[in-house]
């Protein structure tokens, strides 16, 4: 009798989780906790360009942070938002708290554009935010594992992921602000 019971508890948990990872099938059905610990819903975003950035502070690209807040300011009124996610994956590099990486971000590249709180952006752990955006399944052609930090996501007004780049290629690179203009 308690095998059966078992049995069908996890039938109904596995079954549960199956049907939230079928919900995520838009950037917009996602709540994350920024780097404060506040609830942040990203259908808040609907309508603007959104660039999500996987992030870490003693990283060879961490530089890339002076980049990420120039474009920031250069095309958020226009309707860009950056939305970095600090991520411990490769090699260690991002061994902080979410209070020392705010820091850090803060006082080192006078970073204004939203953080969030440390993730896990491959592996077993991967957040779910990340297994969609690095799905094969998904509805979009840019899957595909993180190869290592500072790895792009480019996200249309209406949520689609629309293009995607790698950790070599900077901020200020002409591929990403056409890209972003494109769509802005």
């Amino acid at each position: 009798m308690n095998r059966i019971v078992i049995i069908t508890f996890l039938l109904v948990v596995i079954t549960a989780i199956q049907a939230e990872e079928q919900k995520m099938n838009n950037i917009y059905d996602f709540t994350m906790e920024d780097i404060s610990g506040n609830e942040v819903k990203l259908e808040e975003y609907k309508g603007k360009v959104i660039l999500i950035v996987n992030t870490a502070s003693k990283c060879g690209f961490t530089y890339q942070y002076e980049g990420l807040e120039k474009l920031y300011e250069t095309y958020k009124d226009s309707g860009l938002v950056i939305l970095g996610f600090p991520a411990n994956n490769f090699l260690k590099q991002e061994p902080g708290s979410d209070e020392e990486i705010a820091s850090f971000c803060s006082l080192n590249y006078g970073v204004t554009f939203l953080m969030f709180s440390k993730i896990s952006v491959k592996g077993k752990d991967i957040h779910p935010l990340y297994k969609y955006l690095t799905s094969k399944d998904a509805d979009h052609e840019f899957g595909g594992k993180i190869s290592w930090n500072f790895n792009k996501f480019l996200i249309s007004r209406d949520g689609k992921i629309i293009n995607r780049f790698g950790s070599k290629v900077k901020p200020e690179d002409e591929k990403i602000i056409n890209a972003i203009k494109e769509v802005l």
